[in-house]
C-alpha cells in the first residue's frame, strides 16, 4: 500500500490520551505517516512521542505500564487534613507538582535523542499552552521567544508540562518576562513581570486550525484530527471548600469540550474516539480500562481510514442528515 503523509492534531483529554495511541496504530496500519504534529495537554504528549519516533505499540506499552498516580506529588506537610492542600494551593497555586510528569516525559524523549526543540526538524511539533497572566494562547516553541527565550533551545518536556498543567490540579509554570523599563516619579526603573502558564485546553483543546494556513497556501499534505469524544459518566461533585470547588469547576469545563460542535469540513477529517466514560483526571486507571481505551482508539481509527480518501484527506462517508455523492 502506498504511504501517505499527513499533518496530525491531537486533542487534550487527560489520562484518556492512551486512546490517541490506539488511533495512531490505525494510521500506521493504513500506511499513514506523520509529517508534522500538534497537540494540547495529553495530546501534546502523544504528538511529541510521535515526532521523536515512537510507534503506537511502544506508546501503548509505556502508557499502560506507567502508574499515573505517581504524578500526583506533594510534600507530606501538604497532605495534612484539609488545611495542607489548601495551604499548598495558596503557596504554589496547585494541588500537585508537575515535576514528576515533566521528568517522565523528558526521560522518554531523551531515549530518542531529543531534549530541546532544536533536536527536531523545524516545525515538526507544535504544542498549545495558555498564558493566563496576559490572557493569550501560546503556540510553542515559537511563542516562547516573547519571553526572551530561544525557541530552538527550549526543552520539549517543559513545553509539555505547560500544556498539561491543569489549573488548580498541577502547579502552573511561571515564566519571567524580559525586564522592561517604565517611568515612575521621573526615574527609569525596571519591573519584572511573571507569567503563569497553564493547560492549553483552556483556550484551544483541539487546535485543528494550526495547519489551516498551510492548506490555504496549497500544501499537498492533508490534516487529520484525533479527537476524544463522549462525556465521562455524569457525577455530582461534593463541594466542601475552595479545593473541591476548583476541582469541580475544571472537571466540568474539560467535559464541556467533548460536546462542542464540529463543522462539516472538520468532521470529515477527524477521527472521533469514544472514551468509554473515563474521566480526565482519573489517574488511578486499571490496566484493563487502559487497554480498552487503546482498543477504542484503534477501532475508531480503522473505521476512519477505511473510508478515507488519500487524495482529498477526508472521509468518504455520509454526515448525519446529509447526502454526499
Amino acid at each position: 500500500m502506498e504511504t501517505t503523509l499527513v499533518n496530525a492534531v491531537f486533542e487534550g483529554g487527560g489520562v484518556r490520551g492512551i486512546s490517541l495511541a490506539g488511533a495512531v496504530r490505525a494510521a500506521e496500519l493504513a500506511c499513514v505517516r506523520f509529517h508534522r504534529v500538534a497537540g494540547t495537554s495529553s495530546g501534546s504528549i502523544v504528538a511529541a512521542l510521535v515526532a521523536t519516533g515512537y510507534t503506537a505499540v511502544e506508546m501503548k506499552e509505556i502508557i499502560g505500564s506507567t502508574p499515573f498516580r505517581t504524578f500526583m506529588q506533594r510534600a507530606p506537610i501538604f497532605n495534612v487534613g484539609l488545611v495542607g492542600p489548601a495551604v499548598r494551593m495558596l503557596l504554589k497555586k496547585g494541588l500537585y507538582s508537575g515535576d514528576a510528569l515533566e521528568a517522565w516525559v523528558a526521560g522518554l524523549l531523551a531515549a530518542k535523542g531529543v531534549r530541546v526543540f532544536g533536536d527536531l526538524p523545524p516545525g515538526k511539533v507544535r504544542i498549545i499552552a495558555s498564558d493566563i497572566t496576559n490572557g493569550k494562547l501560546l503556540v510553542l516553541p515559537d511563542d516562547i521567544a516573547d519571553y526572551g527565550l530561544d525557541p530552538a533551545r527550549f526543552p520539549v518536556a517543559r513545553a509539555i508540562r505547560m500544556s498539561t498543567s491543569i489549573p488548580y490540579f498541577f502547579d502552573p509554570v511561571v515564566l519571567r518576562q524580559p525586564l522592561r523599563p517604565r517611568k515612575a516619579y521621573s526615574k527609569e526603573i525596571l519591573r519584572a513581570k511573571f507569567s503563569y502558564i497553564v493547560d492549553g485546553g483552556l483556550l484551544s483543546n483541539f487546535p485543528l486550525w494550526l495547519f489551516e494556513k498551510d492548506m490555504l497556501e496549497g500544501s499537498p499534505v492533508p490534516v487529520v484530527g484525533f479527537q476524544m469524544i463522549g462525556r465521562s459518566e455524569v457525577k455530582q461533585h461534593r463541594i466542601s471548600g475552595p479545593i473541591t470547588m476548583f476541582q469541580a469547576m475544571f472537571e466540568t469545563m474539560l467535559g464541556a469540550h467533548d460536546e462542542r460542535y464540529i463543522e462539516e469540513q472538520k468532521w470529515l477529517r477527524t477521527i472521533r474516539i469514544p472514551t468509554l466514560g473515563v474521566g480526565t483526571t482519573q489517574f488511578d486507571l486499571k490496566p484493563e480500562v487502559s487497554l480498552s481505551l487503546y482498543e477504542a482508539g484503534l477501532a475508531a481509527g480503522q473505521k476512519f481510514f477505511s473510508r478515507w480518501d488519500r487524495r482529498t484527506g477526508k472521509q468518504r462517508t455520509e454526515l448525519p442528515g446529509t447526502f454526499m455523492k
